[in-house]
């Protein structure tokens, strides 16, 4: 850690900062929607010339994909039109800019990727935010994007993900589970903790941030399971049983091979997580 570490780190401006990953982040500048519109240019201007930041975290985006799908239109203004406007603003004040980006960006047909496979994305939202990251990279020289797959965090308040549904549903006798389907969870916590490593190593370039590991829904089921103690029954259900974006692929693996190791297992995120802020409602059972 730098001697100024501290002063580095009071010049970040992070957007977005009431969402999952936002509620980690113990330092900086942090705005929400309400503090700034990022689908406003002349505001998004304006805030960050008040601040003037020497780094921006992006982390403002629309992630609930379903919508994504309903309303292309609002994807792409969020996630693509938004960060372009974070990215001007940047670069307005020379400032380094570090946008999250989705491991949704590949197709899914060949996982685990590296950073330097080609995207594919196959969604609305993939879509959007993949032009985000072309908008990065053709607007600043100085960025970091950091890929995140299947985020989980924020406790029972925040979480509506797949991990979220999967504990809550640890007091049924059964629970369907969709099989061949495979990532690499990200625990926003350990996120958080990577974008502060990042912004004080000052790295550059494009960086897969999940946590180590290539498992299935199944297999991240089953460890929810053990930690919780839980007696419920598994069952593996085809893709075909959800309505889903990818209801109509075989097998799809977007997880993420790390060009640097930045964070720890999905397994020790995940037990830690579970204790950490699962366990007064688990106690409830």
């Amino acid at each position: 850690m730098h001697d100024n570490s501290r002063e580095i780190l009071s010049k970040v401006l992070i957007t977005g900062a009431n969402g999952v990953v936002g509620s980690y982040i113990d330092f900086g500048i942090k705005l929400d929607h309400r503090s700034l519109d990022i689908t406003d240019l002349n505001e998004v201007l304006s805030v960050v010339s008040k601040h003037s930041p020497k780094f921006i975290v992006h982390l403002a985006a629309e992630t609930d994909v379903e919508r994504c799908e309903r309303d292309p239109q609002h994807a792409y203004i969020v996630n693509s039109i938004g960060t372009y406007n974070i990215a001007l603003a940047a670069k307005s004040v020379g400032a380094k800019m570090i946008y999250i980006s989705t491991s949704a960006v590949f197709d899914g047909l060949d996982g685990p990727y590296t950073e330097n496979d080609a995207c594919n994305p196959q969604s609305y939202y993939a879509k959007s935010k993949f032009l985000g990251e072309l908008i990065v990279q053709g607007v600043l020289d100085d960025y970091v994007i950091g890929r995140a797959c299947w985020m989980f965090g924020g406790g029972s308040k925040l979480d509506k993900k797949f991990i979220s549904a999967i504990i809550q549903k640890m007091r049924e006798p059964e629970i369907k589970v969709v099989k061949k389907r495979f990532g690499s969870p990200t625990y926003a916590k350990d996120l958080a903790g990577a974008i502060k490593k990042m912004i004080l190593n000052n790295d550059k370039g494009i960086f897969h941030i999940s946590n180590g590991g290539n498992p299935s829904r199944v297999d991240i089921t089953k460890e929810i399971v053990k930690i919780t103690g839980s007696a419920t029954k598994i069952t593996e259900v085809e893709p075909s049983f959800f309505s889903h974006v990818y209801s109509d692929q075989k097998e799809n693996n977007e997880g993420m091979l790390s060009k640097v190791k930045i964070m720890r297992s999905w397994q020790d995120a995940l037990k830690d997580y579970i204790k950490e802020e699962w366990s007064d409602y688990i106690m409830k059972r």
